[in-house]
């Protein structure tokens, strides 16, 4: 059995770490371009008024700047544009310095003609990811911050009105939840941009202050959808690099009218399409350019701040961040166009298909494409270009003069930037005012490149393709191959559209001639999400691309599409199978957060396993031994299949809310990631299947877990051992019961007064040492014992008999009475205490952050408020305190309580299973229920 439960937790952490080294390592090196700045950076702290220093002495409001600019603001008068950046959890206000130093670099460029004032956010570097009771306090120095940014430019003709905001992680969440505070103006913020931010939920949700902001934040956007309207939010995710803000967590809940909350992935932005990780995000050039050009094409030039028009602000964000159609917002002319270009500058293409190679000499070029004849047969007109100069290259004939266009229409609006070229389609029948389409192939500065245009058909270049199950394990193929006669071929994936889902599409190309070939471009693309990517291959070539979904289709009626740009008379082959690491890697990826719970649950049926035995056999198993029988699945999942399935039927959910109990927490595996979850969403294939898989990676997780704990304990006790008096008996580390009952008013008396994690941590300390002093005691023992025989033969000779030692052993061994059973009573209560320190070590790690938060901010106050921990925690250190005494002994004359113990831990593991994966804080109170069920067992 013990080698069987040891194979089996190998092989779940094999499969663990196999997700893991997917989850942190499997999409390659980080490619962004690193920002630098040319001059030192400055940061001129802004004074604030006496009450707001008061009221937050641990945060302050900063100015960027660097060289002959930061001499210039010395004394705060400004002229430029307010741009604030908000840090994230345990971000430092310096991380402005890639954006101010980007954006003072472009300003120069501009003459200064324009230019911004780039603040930035001291927050103390606040673990606001992990204790949620200083993010109110935060969002409202925010509100403070804009209002002294503000007053420094009263005194100036033109003022600006608001203030923009950049919000990284955390921060982006603080600059949303200002809308939320009951006296701010909404006027003073018009855009919000944030990267990496969790908008949908916190990553972790270890006390429930971080539940409640989301839920106000949350509650204040939905019900304020139309006063809100006008200020425009584009949140930016990093993509599959950054595995702490996994990008599904980025999308804006919002209508879908609201065209002004915008979310996309890194790895779909124009002119960057890279993955960022969750730092290299705030620094990363490719997005820090396109943030600040963004920010200059939104600065009015006669004003010198940023525009007002929500509008503007629209097609500025999606030109920059979305489609990038070459033509600046507003570039494209909306009245005809005329041309002045001789008659040998025009050809008519009467093929299908064209390919153009612009020569090194300057000239004039325009192709026409005639429609007439053509427009039942195709649907379509594809074009692509590198190089080009020419902005605005498509144009929509509506007055011919012979073989020359008179009068056109501009449709390169409709132009999309590729990672290799430009490319753009139009749907032939919205042109019906069109004769001909124009390709104007100019090069007036006699720069090369090469235009490739065609008409398509779009049910002949679209294919459908079944991708194999998740469950294949790369096993099952799906093949398809394409004789490539078109420049753009579409590939249905068929059923892809589960964020569990992950594949490996391996796609051959070959061509028999390779000159002058564009390189090929392939797509993913998710129509429910702007999380697309990109992959660039030459031709010919063999590309692997890994596929996964950042958020799974809302109704699981529409799946992702592969976009394949291919070369003309090129012959491609595409492979697809299931990826298992990465499938685990997914699994880790979104739902990596909710194994704290399985691994405590796991603590908890391995402890009511120890109970059983006592009650059976008057020893309890070891710890290792009791996971390995005590991991019963069908136990776990049957409960709680019949709890969704009875919350189906409307009469059981009447009854279950109006006892105020809450709703049963579903995995983050849905496309919705509110915590508000429908009672009947979790009843669906995947997440049943994926918990049982959860339970053994939490319980591998637990059992390695515990056994590195067990030999750091054996390791330290033996350096310990010189320092203590050799002891014999079990009750070495116990407290009396007036010692324990002043321990317990001391202990409650230091977590009301600092923090309560403090007071925890320091009852897991006691019992701790409880813990070594019984591993002294059990090594003492054995140890006396292995010598008793070699002395019981001394005695002989001097004429003792060995029953004669044995019955009077102090005056043979000058010792106290020794046997087996002294050292089985002892090793009993040592695996008894070592399971109970387990779990409360367990419930430290709960708690630790706000320890952590209580320490950063000692010097500013000594009571952590509020405290996650108090007064909930009370009970837990009454049971921790008074557990230092309890032997097996005591356990196994409490029968009837032992037995109700025994029996009701079992509901406790499935509670937290149902109520804990969205609320892990609630697993120190079903651990601080089991303590005392215990306590119970051990004094009644």
């Amino acid at each position: 059995m013990r080698l069987a439960g040891y194979a089996l937790y190998g092989f779940a952490l094999g499969l663990l770490l196999v997700g893991l080294r997917d989850l942190l390592f499997g999409f390659g090196e980080n490619r962004c371009s690193m920002t630098y700045m040319f001059e030192y950076p400055e940061y001129r702290r802004v004074q604030l008024p006496r009450r707001v220093a008061r009221q937050y002495p641990s945060y302050g409001l900063y100015l960027y700047g660097e060289g002959a600019y930061a001499q210039e603001s010395r004394g705060l008068k400004l002229t430029g544009a307010p741009v604030l950046f908000l840090p994230g959890n345990a971000g430092s206000y310096k991380q402005a310095r890639s954006l101010g130093s980007v954006a003072l670099r472009k300003a120069e460029n501009l003459d200064r003609r324009i230019h911004m004032n780039v603040f930035t956010i001291d927050f103390n570097e606040e673990l606001v990811a992990l204790y949620g009771g200083s993010l109110r306090r935060q969002t409202q120095f925010l509100h403070e911050s804009i209002k002294a940014i503000l007053r420094l430019y009263k005194d100036r003709p033109d003022p600006p009105t608001g203030v923009v905001l950049v919000g990284h992680s955390m921060g982006g969440v603080v600059a949303r939840a200002l809308f939320a505070l009951a006296r701010f103006n909404p006027r003073l913020v018009s855009l919000i941009i944030t990267q990496a931010s969790p908008h949908q939920a916190p990553v972790l949700s270890l006390d429930p202050y971080i539940l409640e902001f989301y839920s106000r934040v949350r509650h204040r956007w939905a019900t304020s959808a139309e006063e809100l309207r006008n200020v425009s939010v584009l949140s930016v995710g990093g993509g599959y690099l950054d595995f702490q803000v996994r990008s599904g967590l980025t999308a804006l809940s919002c209508p879908i009218d609201d065209l002004n909350k915008m979310s996309v992935v890194a790895t779909a932005v124009p002119r960057s399409w890279v993955s960022t990780d969750h730092i290299s995000i705030v620094w990363c050039k490719e997005l820090v350019l396109a943030t600040v050009r963004a920010f200059f094409d939104l600065i009015e030039p006669e004003t010198g701040q940023f525009t007002e028009s929500p509008e503007k602000r629209m097609s500025v964000l999606n030109y920059h961040f979305f489609r990038h159609p070459v033509l600046k917002p507003g570039g494209a002319q909306d009245d005809p166009i005329t041309f002045s270009a001789p008659p040998e500058a025009w050809k008519e293409v009467n093929t299908l298909r064209l390919f153009y190679s612009a020569p090194k000499e300057a000239q004039v070029k325009h192709f026409l494409f005639a429609l007439s004849s053509r427009r039942k047969a195709y649907s379509h007109f594809h074009c692509r270009s590198n190089n080009m100069e020419m902005t605005s290259w498509l144009y929509g004939c509506t007055q011919m003069s012979g073989s020359m266009c008179v009068q056109a229409v501009d449709l390169s609006s409709q132009t999309e930037l590729l990672p290799a070229y430009k490319a753009v389609t139009v749907k032939i029948s919205e042109l019906l005012s069109v004769s001909h389409l124009i390709i104007d192939a100019s090069n007036p500065s006699g720069a090369q490149f090469v235009v490739e245009c065609e008409l398509q058909r779009e049910e002949s270049l679209t294919v459908s393709v079944q991708v194999p199950h998740v469950l294949s394990f790369g096993l099952t193929v799906s093949d398809i191959s394409i004789n490539s006669s078109g420049l753009l071929h579409t590939l249905q994936l068929q059923d892809f559209h589960q964020v569990y889902q992950a594949f490996r599409i391996t796609i051959t190309s070959h061509c028999k001639t390779t000159k002058d070939r564009l390189p090929s471009v392939y797509r993913l693309r998710v129509p429910w999400f702007h999380e697309d990517s990109f992959d660039t291959a030459s031709i010919p070539s063999v590309s692997e691309i890994y596929s996964m979904l950042h958020s799974s289709s809302p109704d699981n009626a529409s799946s992702a599409l592969l976009q394949l740009h291919t070369a003309p008379n090129c012959q491609y082959k595409v492979s697809i199978r299931t990826s298992f690491p990465k499938v685990l890697g997914q699994i880790l990826r979104f739902c990596g957060p909710v194994l704290p719970v399985y691994s405590a649950v796991v603590l908890l049926l391995m402890i009511r396993t120890q109970l059983s035995s006592i009650k059976r056999s008057g020893h309890p198993v070891g710890i290792q031994e009791g996971m390995s029988k005590s991991l019963q699945l069908h136990i776990l999942e049957l409960p709680i299949l019949l709890l969704l399935l009875l919350l189906r039927q409307s009469w059981f959910q009447d009854v279950w809310f109006s006892l105020g109990l809450p709703a049963v927490d579903a995995l983050p595996l849905n496309s919705v990631e509110g915590l508000s979850q429908d009672p009947t969403a979790s009843v669906q294939e995947w997440p049943r299947l994926v918990s049982p898989l959860l339970c053994v990676l939490g319980a591998s997780i637990a059992f390695w877990g515990s056994t590195v704990l067990r030999v750091f304990v054996s390791f330290l006790s033996f350096f310990l051992a010189p320092l203590h008096r050799p002891s014999v008996s079990r009750d070495c580390g116990t407290l009396r019961l007036h010692s324990q009952i002043l321990l317990i008013i001391f202990l409650s008396v230091l977590g009301g007064v600092t923090c309560g994690a403090l007071a925890l941590m320091l009852s897991s300390l006691l019992h701790f040492y409880r813990v070594l002093r019984l591993q002294m005691t059990e090594r003492s023992l054995s140890h006396m014992l292995n010598l008793a025989p070699q002395k019981v033969s001394q005695n002989s000779e001097n004429g003792f008999g060995a029953s004669d030692c044995h019955s009077k052993v102090k005056e043979c061994n000058g010792s106290p009475l020794l046997s087996e059973s002294v050292l089985q009573d002892v090793r009993d209560d040592l695996q008894l205490h070592f399971s109970l320190f387990t779990l409360l070590t367990f419930t430290m790690m709960l708690s630790f952050p706000s320890l952590l938060h209580w320490k950063h901010n000692l010097r500013y106050w000594i009571h952590l408020d509020p405290d996650p921990c108090w007064p909930h925690i009370v009970p837990l250190l009454i049971s921790s305190v008074l557990l230092i005494g309890c032997k097996t002994d005591h356990l196994l004359r409490s029968k009837l309580m032992l037995n109700l113990t025994r029996h009701l831990l079992l509901p406790l593991c499935v509670g937290m299973l149902a109520f804990c994966p969205l609320h892990i804080y609630r697993v120190t109170y079903f651990l601080s229920t089991a303590l005392t069920l215990l306590v119970c067992s051990c004094y009644f």
